[in-house]
């Protein structure tokens, strides 16, 4: 009569899988327009995507390039994928996010591969004062941070951030001359603008999403 260790071996037994037959048939490969289908729709589930941006994805996957076409093209026809919407929401949540210029959001646009004329439609809905005020309010926050900080410190770190946002030298050597005197500070005379220059430059793909480091 077999013992108790022979019948916990022969349950481990039983338990023990068989190894795979590399000859079963595991039924047809994954369809690529499936395939495709599925990476679009898991990209566009966590946030809303250029057509540019899911083609890149569908090429890193080796999804060939006419199944891509033809996938994203019904993507459109039943508007998941629309780039003139996109566009348009991309250019409201930054600037109210991140006070971008008009200049730097259509930059952000065309490195997403956003068509020239879809980008210029969309930042054409901020309006002149709009821009203007998302500046003033720029850097009206940051000057709080800047009380222990002299004039000419204070007028370059804040022309900085303008530039850095994408705002033309000129307007931003006006705005923060306005809101350092309005802080108080010195009514001197402190040039004419040229001081500015080496500050007023467009911010690049990182700079744009982020606070000034200066201040």
């Amino acid at each position: 009569m077999a013992g108790p260790q022979s019948a916990r071996r022969s349950r481990g037994q039983r338990r023990q899988v068989e190894p795979e037959d590399p000859g079963r048939d595991l039924g047809p490969p994954a369809d690529p327009e499936s395939i495709a289908r599925n990476i679009v729709l898991t990209k566009l589930t966590g946030q809303p995507r250029s057509r540019h941006e899911l083609a890149d994805a569908l090429a890193a996957r080796d999804v060939p390039d006419d199944v891509a076409a033809a996938v994203l093209d019904r993507f459109e026809d039943v508007g998941l994928v629309d780039d003139a919407a996109y566009a348009e929401a991309w250019v409201r949540s930054r600037q109210t996010s991140r006070g971008l210029s008009k200049r730097a959001l259509s930059l952000e646009l065309r490195r997403k591969g956003v068509d020239d004329e879809v980008v210029r439609d969309a930042v054409a809905t901020i309006d002149t004062e709009a821009e203007v005020a998302a500046a003033r309010r720029l850097v009206d926050r940051r000057l709080r941070t800047m009380g222990r900080l002299d004039r000419q410190t204070r007028l370059r770190r804040l022309t900085g951030l303008l530039a850095r946002k994408g705002y033309p030298s000129a307007l931003s050597a006006r705005l923060v001359r306005e809101a350092v005197d309005a802080a108080g500070e010195s009514d001197r005379p402190y040039g004419t603008g040229a001081e500015f220059d080496s500050e007023a430059r467009i911010a690049g793909p990182s700079e744009c999403d982020e606070d000034d480091r200066l201040g």
